[in-house]
């Protein structure tokens, strides 16, 4: 189900706790890193997933969504809309609750198969100025 209305936003946030974040850069200044950094400061558990990378933020960085061993509620996208496919399909496999596609990130046929798979799909908008506006800021969730 693609959403985009201010209700089901909310409640994919405030539902959430554990978010993949697919191209987090170790660059503070990169939009991913930023996105990161807020999403940790209100309490939800950020894990980085870039194949050149070890660790970002302190936290462990896998290099795809399939090595991660824990359950993920969302996968935050920060990649060129043509790489999209194949981590819709990962998200898929993974059991993740929704595919977050970032502000200029589109693709349908990610977003076909992740609404096909019954993930809830966010397409063209930021996890943070969502949150900020929606949910507000908090030290910890």
């Amino acid at each position: 189900m693609i959403i985009n209305d201010a209700e089901n936003l909310r409640d994919v946030l405030s539902s959430s706790k554990t978010i993949a974040v697919v191209g987090m850069s170790p660059n503070p200044a990169r939009p991913s890193n930023e996105v990161a950094r807020y999403l940790m400061a209100n309490g939800y558990t950020v894990i980085p997933v870039n194949p050149g990378q070890r660790e970002i933020l302190g936290q462990i960085c896998y290099p795809t969504l399939d090595a991660i061993p824990q359950a993920i509620d969302i996968v935050d996208v920060f990649r060129n809309s043509a790489d999209v496919l194949p981590i819709a399909q990962a998200a898929t496999r993974i059991g993740a609750k929704c595919l977050w596609l970032q502000l200029g990130v589109i693709n349908d046929e990610a977003v076909q198969h992740a609404s096909d798979a019954g993930l809830r799909v966010v397409v063209d908008r930021c996890t943070k100025l969502d949150h900020a506006w929606l949910v507000g800021r908090r030290g910890s969730r």
